[in-house]
């Protein structure tokens, strides 16, 4: 019985401290920029003509003298293109904008989607928030198993620059934890076998096919595991009466 408790215990102490260090809350590289030799002014950067094209046509979205408002998916497009977000293509999302540079920079810095910093081919980001920490085998198990076969810790990059891992907070599939995104694609209902499944799919670049991973005959998307709970009767019509008599 001590030695239950003692686990107990010690498994508690664990999640609760993971909560604090899920996050660079002492780091203020989310908002800072510094020079370095791969991102500065002249760090090589232009729209390719595909997507200049694509650019012209996000800003016919918006109307005449609210161009500004392409900045988000300017930013997008440009990272799509480059990998990450350089501040040259910040500058060449200003210049396409009419717009001042540190008003791109306030977006870029704001939303943390957008990568300053080089990343992996695959950009694994697992969430951790405490529905991923309880739902399944748990985030914790999952994240111990993406540090064993990538051999990199949060916030790292492998050598040959192939993954990047970073924690991160909720990605809006709660029902489906515990669940990582890598790139676009969102992997969910994971268990380790899947994880090392996954991981060694794309070592060998074959991305395997996003989305739940139990049941993916009987589940799409967020429904619950056993069917639908509510909702599962055809919509009344519009002649459909309340009770008066309660």
């Amino acid at each position: 019985m001590l030695n239950t408790t003692r686990q107990l215990l010690t498994a508690a102490y664990q999640q609760v401290r993971r909560i604090h260090t899920a996050a660079p809350v002492c780091s203020d590289s989310l908002f800072v920029h510094r020079h370095t030799a791969d991102n500065n002014p002249d760090t090589p950067f232009e729209f390719s003509p595909d997507n200049v094209k694509k650019a012209q046509l996000i800003v016919k979205n918006y109307p005449e003298g609210h161009e500004a408002a392409a900045c988000i998916p300017l930013l997008d497009l440009a990272q799509r293109q480059h990998g990450w977000v350089p501040l040259s293509a910040m500058h060449a999302v200003a210049d396409m904008l009419k717009m001042p540079k540190m008003r791109v920079y306030e977006v870029a810095t704001f939303y943390t989607m957008f990568n300053r910093e080089p990343v992996g081919k695959y950009f694994v980001q697992i969430c951790t928030t405490t529905p991923c920490m309880l739902g399944g085998v748990g985030s914790d198990v999952i994240l111990d198993c993406l540090k064993q076969e990538l051999g990199i810790n949060p916030g790292e990059t492998t050598k040959d620059g192939k993954f990047t891992l970073i924690e991160v907070e909720c990605l809006g599939a709660c029902v489906n934890a515990p669940m990582v995104q890598i790139n676009d694609n969102y992997y969910e209902d994971l268990t380790v076998a899947d994880m090392k499944s996954i991981v060694n799919g794309l070592k060998r670049d074959k991305v395997p096919v996003a989305g739940p991973r139990s049941g993916q005959d009987n589940r799409f998307s967020c429904e619950p595991k056993g069917g639908l709970t509510c909702l599962d009767t055809p919509p009344r019509g519009p002649g459909f009466k309340c009770r008066t008599d309660l």
